[in-house]
């Protein structure tokens, strides 16, 4: 079982007892997070969409540090101008492992199957009349 959640502006795809590095959250060390905005719910093959997030269903996790990424340069150079800029960058981020999603909502795969059953009808019912007007034709 996975879901697609939306942490702190970014979507991630979690499963139970995953650590996850998110940005900062204000939550204190240890303390547990539930996140509501579910897009997307896979349970062993049967999908559930969300349009854009799924009514009931979250995530639980549990904040385990608040830790900052590893560095990142910036640097920036015009040519033949003597213009050299070098800056550096460390995000704040918290570590969080997934205890538990819990999933309600309607399951979507239902109606593509009824969809399909009225595709084949329609498909069938223009055979038979080319048939019965075969018919007709070699009876006169």
């Amino acid at each position: 079982m996975y879901a697609i959640v939306e942490i702190a502006g970014q979507q991630f795809k979690v499963s139970k007892d995953l650590k996850v590095y998110v940005n900062r959250l204000t939550n204190e060390e240890g303390s547990k997070v539930s996140f509501d905005k579910v897009l997307l719910l896979d349970d062993n093959g049967a999908i559930t969409l969300g349009a854009p997030a799924i009514e009931g269903a979250s995530v639980e996790a549990k904040v385990l540090q608040h830790l900052k990424g590893d560095k990142v340069i910036v640097f920036k150079k015009k040519r033949r101008k003597g213009y050299k800029k070098r800056n550096g960058h460390r995000q704040y981020l918290t570590q969080i492992v997934i205890e538990g999603i819990t999933g309600v909502g309607a399951k979507k795969a239902a109606p593509k199957k009824a969809a399909v059953e009225a595709t084949t009808e329609e498909v069938e019912a223009p055979k038979k009349k080319v048939a019965k007007a075969k018919k007709e034709d070699t009876k006169e």
